[in-house]
């Protein structure tokens, strides 16, 4: 099986810019899964992956209000061709993320999240893989807006790319 992915998080439209950049809307027809990590803030952002993707895969953020709440859970799973994938929104601290994380989701294969807007690739001791796409709208302290995309192939997960945007 081959599963092609998207993975992005804290879009926070339309506070940080007015609608999700044109590379990553480009990529949409291309993946068979989208993940977001949370901190959508607005309803027309869900309503907008959710009517592009052919699966859609997310989570509430601490920005996230009633109504996102009311649509989306705090954690989600999914199983794609053999990997197993848990999205969430806030990790705690860098400092020892890999070690709780991996206590907190045992039996996932790889962790997707976000809040610090920060791009994040690293495996826990356990093999346990953690992935933050950093955010496609607002950098922060970054040099660039991001998100990743990867593929599921013959189980495991394969080509994690981080794309980076170019500023505004």
């Amino acid at each position: 099986m081959f599963v092609r992915l998207l993975l992005t998080s804290d879009t926070h439209l339309p506070k940080r810019a007015k609608r999700l950049p044109a590379p990553l809307l480009d990529e949409l027809p291309r993946v068979d899964v989208v993940f977001h990590a949370g901190d959508w803030v607005d309803t027309a952002t869900l309503d907008l992956l959710e009517s592009r993707s052919r699966r859609l895969v997310g989570v509430y953020g601490n920005n996230d209000g009633p109504e996102l709440r009311a649509r989306l859970p705090e954690t989600a799973y999914a199983d794609l061709g053999g990997v197993r994938f848990g999205v969430v929104h806030e990790t705690g601290p860098a400092r020892g993320r890999e070690n709780r994380c991996a206590a907190r989701f045992p039996g996932i294969d790889v962790l997707v999240f976000g809040h610090s807007h920060i791009p994040w690739d690293t495996t826990a001791p356990t093999g346990l893989r953690l992935l933050n796409p950093g955010s496609p709208t607002d950098r922060r302290r970054q040099p660039h807006c991001t998100y990743m995309t990867a593929t599921v192939t013959g189980g495991r997960l394969t080509e994690v790319e981080l794309h980076r945007l170019p500023r505004r």
